[in-house]
């Protein structure tokens, strides 16, 4: 077990994706420790991980392809970004915790991801672990939490929250996946009448997180059975990507002031080219009239504070698919990319509270 000023640690590494992350990750006993010598910038923490959050991203962006990852993480590196775990230093500027403190977050892509022994945060990205909060359930919130608050909360009216009769109306295209679970649970926390899709095995899940209605996409053609409703929804938020049309079929489902947010999309060249075609390609032309966003968010304190707040209280909960071992990395990515999880995957941190 590596020491927090020790120039080494545990930690999974790559150097090449391009067959895939999880055929290409090793165990190291003796990765590069991310500050060998304690010095830490004035709003950064240094965090002994003790569990870490698995999302998509984790893979998609060492497995881009012509080497464009390379220009936003060097190699050898460890993938991963959302964690929990415990304040071992800090800097001199850090108030969102102190040293002994339990706390959970989200990284931007660097090379010393979660998957290590420790990590170096910066506070905008990190926040304390509410009393009752497991390192498991904390680790989950990071990506997931943020994005779904990040496609849901700006949109909705303040309004929103005082009607009974969910007046505005929120469809999560992929209510079952890590991403999903948290934006039901967040758009029923701010007053909406929440519509989702989902395969039949997950439809008791969706409900169970306050789903008002809940399309099984395997029965049927999703954007027909959409259109069907007429433009009914105030905010479509799309985690999956596909069917491809969903958009450009927005017309018929969504209001005219409406928005549709892409949260997730297939990195691939074919799924940039949907993406580009989404935001460029004008009604006349057979794109969609509906206004176009493509998530993108900065880390904030305040935000996964607030989401953690909601847990604790028993507002929300966390849905966990699998926990794994830190010795079954690559068993863990390969199950994630399947994209069939019941919410997040996790890891457990290769050092133990009672280590």
């Amino acid at each position: 077990m590596a020491s927090p000023a020790a120039k080494v640690m545990r930690a999974w590494l790559y150097s090449n994706a391009a067959t895939g992350l999880h055929k290409n990750l090793t165990l190291s006993t003796a990765a590069a420790h991310p500050r060998p010598n304690s010095k830490l910038a004035a709003d950064e923490l240094l965090i002994r991980v003790r569990a870490t959050g698995l999302n998509p991203m984790d893979y998609k962006i060492p497995e881009l392809p012509y080497g464009m990852s390379r220009l936003m993480v060097s190699v050898p590196a460890s993938p991963g970004f959302d964690f929990a775990g415990t304040v071992t230093a800090l800097g001199g500027g850090v108030k969102v915790a102190a040293v002994g403190d339990s706390v959970f977050g989200r990284l931007d892509p660097t090379r010393f991801g979660t998957l290590g022994e420790y990590i170096v945060a910066r506070s905008s990205g990190c926040a304390r672990m509410p009393q009752g909060l497991s390192f498991e359930d904390a680790s989950a919130i990071g990506s997931a939490g943020l994005a779904s608050y990040n496609s849901i909360a700006p949109y909705v009216p303040d309004a929103a929250s005082t009607k009974k009769d969910g007046g505005f109306r929120v469809f999560i295209n992929g209510g079952s996946g890590g991403t999903g679970t948290f934006g039901i649970q967040i758009a029923k926390l701010l007053g909406c009448h929440v519509t989702t899709s989902c395969s039949a095995r997950n439809l008791q899940l969706c409900k169970a997180l306050g789903a008002d209605e809940v399309i099984d996409y395997t029965q049927g053609n999703l954007v027909e059975t959409l259109k069907a409703k007429g433009p009914v929804f105030s905010l479509v938020v799309d985690n999956i990507g596909l069917p491809e049309d969903l958009y450009t079929a927005a017309d018929h489902f969504l209001l005219p002031k409406g928005t549709f947010v892409q949260v997730g999309a297939d990195i691939s060249m074919a799924g940039m080219r949907l993406m580009t075609s989404r935001m460029l390609r004008p009604s006349i032309l057979g794109g969609g009239s509906r206004t176009f966003k493509f998530l993108a968010f900065a880390n904030k304190s305040e935000d996964l504070a607030r989401i953690a707040g909601w847990i604790a209280d028993g507002k929300m909960k966390v849905a966990l698919d699998e926990v794994f071992d830190f010795e079954n990395v690559p068993a863990a990515y390969e199950k994630l990319r399947q994209g069939h999880a019941r919410g997040k995957t996790v890891v457990r941190g290769a050092t133990q509270p009672d280590s």
